[in-house]
């Protein structure tokens, strides 16, 4: 009996170390993530830079996913600039960035403060991106008319402004 207990508490105390001395976020948690990026319209242009480099990282069409690594340092996460453009549109950029991942926060419950300050900060697995999910619109370019030269837009009855539907003409 005494055997079975004592390989009991041996289990049981390796079990605690795992969590004690590792990082909870390193555990369930990842520091590559999947950014899916799609875009009206499709097969848009992007180009993903990372900011603290200013390289690109990342060149392709709508849509896509792309494994984009948190990690930029010691207790640093990482940021990535996504430009989309398409001929005939005006480009469009957003910013992802990363934020503090909620399985870090475990530390405080489980007391692990070597993965709290060393481990997870070192694998970036302290951070998460927001978004995740991109989706892009990109607004069509206006063309530019050569001044005193007359202009012809088609646009629905309702986004005419009020006072202008009194000089409105109807045809057959």
């Amino acid at each position: 009996m005494k055997r079975k207990t004592k390989s009991s508490t041996i289990i049981a105390c390796v079990i605690v170390s795992i969590f004690i001395l590792s990082g909870c976020a390193t555990i369930v948690s990842k520091s590559n993530w999947p950014v899916n990026i799609k875009s009206t319209p499709d097969q848009a242009d992007i180009a993903i830079t990372d900011v603290k480099e200013g390289k690109d990282i990342f060149k392709g069409k709508t849509s896509t996913i792309v494994t984009l690594s948190s990690k930029g340092g010691y207790f640093k996460g990482r940021s990535y600039t996504v430009v989309a453009s398409k001929e005939g549109y005006e480009n469009q950029t957003i910013q992802i960035n990363s934020t503090l991942n909620g399985w870090y926060i475990g530390h405080l419950l489980f007391g692990g403060l070597i993965g709290f300050l060393i481990v997870d900060p070192l694998t970036g697995a302290m951070w998460t991106f927001d978004p995740k999910d991109i989706n892009m619109t990109l607004a069509g370019k206006t063309a530019e008319t050569p001044e005193g030269q007359r202009t012809l837009s088609i646009v629905l009855i309702k986004d005419v402004p009020n006072q202008y539907h009194d000089k409105l003409i109807r045809i057959k």
